[in-house]
C-alpha cells in the first residue's frame, strides 16, 4: 500500500458552469482551480485534461439541497454529473451536501466563485477524513 496522501479533484455542479478544485488529504486543504463551461462535448474533454494533469486517486462532487434538506431539480443533475465522472474515469467519486458553498465563496469574494465553491466542497470532504 503507498504511503502518500490521496489526492483528489472536486467538483461544484453547475447547469452553466462546473468549478474545479484540488486538494489532498495530507494537507487537508483544498485550492481552487478553474471553471468550466457545463455546456457541450467538450465538459468531459477538459475534465479529463485535469484528471490526466492532477491524477486524482478520487473524485469529490457537490449535491445540492434546499436548506432543508430536501432534493430538488439540481441534486438529481449533480447526481448524473457524479455517475458520469466514475464511469469515464473509473474512479471513485464521493458526494457532499453542497448546501451553502456559493453563498459562502460569494461571501469571501472570491474571484472565481465556482472554483471556490468546489474548493469549499472539497474542504468539506477532507474534513471528514479520519
Amino acid at each position: 500500500m503507498s504511503s502518500r496522501p490521496l489526492s483528489y479533484l472536486a467538483f461544484d455542479f453547475g447547469v452553466k458552469r462546473v468549478g474545479v478544485a484540488s486538494g489532498n488529504g495530507l494537507l487537508r486543504s483544498a485550492t481552487p482551480l478553474t471553471t468550466i463551461a457545463a455546456e457541450g462535448s467538450q465538459r468531459f474533454e477538459r475534465i479529463g485534461r485535469l484528471v490526466a494533469e492532477w491524477q486524482p486517486d478520487a473524485l469529490v462532487v457537490g449535491i445540492p439541497f434546499h436548506p432543508d434538506g430536501a432534493p430538488h431539480d439540481n441534486t438529481q443533475r449533480a447526481r448524473k454529473f457524479a455517475r458520469q465522472l466514475h464511469g469515464r474515469f473509473g474512479l471513485t467519486v464521493h458526494e457532499v451536501d453542497e448546501r451553502y458553498s456559493t453563498t459562502e465563496a460569494l461571501a469571501s469574494g472570491a474571484a472565481d466563485v465556482d472554483a471556490a465553491s468546489a474548493a469549499i466542497i472539497l474542504d468539506q470532504y477532507l474534513n471528514t477524513l479520519p
